[in-house]
């Protein structure tokens, strides 16, 4: 073992729920580095410093082929946004009614699963209807989470 947990970080379920968050938020900080690795590709800077630090001015430019990618990232990485925030929130509250592990563990899976191919249909352009699918497969887990927290919580409102 790398490290050691608290005993509130035993549950199976929160560590099951920790890793694929894990997955997630990394899969985030991938989406996030494309831009600018194509940037560098084909140098073209949206700033002047960048292109100063990487060639000259004359790389202070857009490039078509980084705006695409630029577009296609930003709205990859919104939906993200829109999705897996809630799916934080949602899972995290989740995991404390200490559900099946093996439940949980289907849930967080097949969540973090459909945002890694709805995330690779935005940038790779898959046919469609590829992202819509996994779009709402991914949403299945959420609102099953979401209607356990409510009955769960309904009986303190």
């Amino acid at each position: 073992r790398l490290c050691t947990f608290p005993p509130m970080m035993e549950n199976k379920v929160l560590m099951s729920f920790a890793f694929y968050s894990t997955i997630l938020i990394l899969k985030m900080y991938v989406v996030a580095i494309i831009t600018g690795q194509v940037r560098l590709r084909k140098k073209a800077f949206a700033n002047p410093e960048d292109a100063l630090r990487n060639g000259g001015l004359q790389y202070y430019r857009e490039d078509p082929d980084v705006e695409r990618c630029r577009r296609r990232v930003q709205r990859a990485h919104r939906n993200d946004m829109e999705n897996i925030f809630p799916f934080l929130f949602l899972g995290a509250i989740y995991s404390l009614l200490e559900p099946s592990p093996t439940v949980a563990r289907v849930h967080f899976f097949i969540f973090c699963a459909g945002r890694i191919v709805h995330t690779a249909a935005y940038l790779l352009r898959l046919k469609a209807p590829t992202r819509s699918v996994a779009y709402s497969v991914a949403q299945l887990p959420c609102f099953s989470m979401a209607l356990q927290v409510l009955l769960a919580s309904a009986p303190y409102w």
